[in-house]
């Protein structure tokens, strides 16, 4: 059983989101990595947030670029904190997708850490499971 369930929207957003697998085992926090996407597979990335916390993760890390509908989608879906990581990607380099993280509506959750700050999501989260 892992802490820490990291979803990302597609294989090219795995680089993006690997800084957070070292600092989370450097911790001893363990992590499950999946690749799904809010907008290409809505119905098996519900049914991973959905069933997080009966799997026994205690946090979600959520990943995306562009629209970065990925974290406000798990947010909406689990009681679970949801950390979100917007990544530079499109002609605004991730401006568009650090406001979507931002800016998800009252009773939605995500905390949101910088541009393509995956390290930082994974520090938070070490501090979230060991508290």
């Amino acid at each position: 059983m892992a802490d820490v369930l990291i979803l990302v929207g597609s294989d090219s957003d795995k680089p993006r989101i690997e800084p957070a697998f070292e600092v989370l085992s450097k911790a001893g926090v363990s992590y499950e990595f999946h690749v799904s996407s809010a907008h290409r597979q809505p119905d098996l990335t519900a049914d991973l947030v959905k069933n997080a916390r009966t799997k026994g993760f205690r946090v979600v890390i959520a990943g995306a670029g562009l629209s970065a509908a990925l974290p406000g989608f798990a947010a909406s879906l689990t009681d679970l904190p949801v950390i979100g990581v917007p990544f530079a990607v499109g002609a605004l380099n991730g401006l568009d997708a650090l406001l979507a993280t931002a800016q998800v509506p009252s009773g939605v959750p995500v905390a949101c850490v910088g541009i393509d700050n995956a390290k930082n999501a994974a520090h938070l989260a070490v501090r979230i499971v060991k508290a």
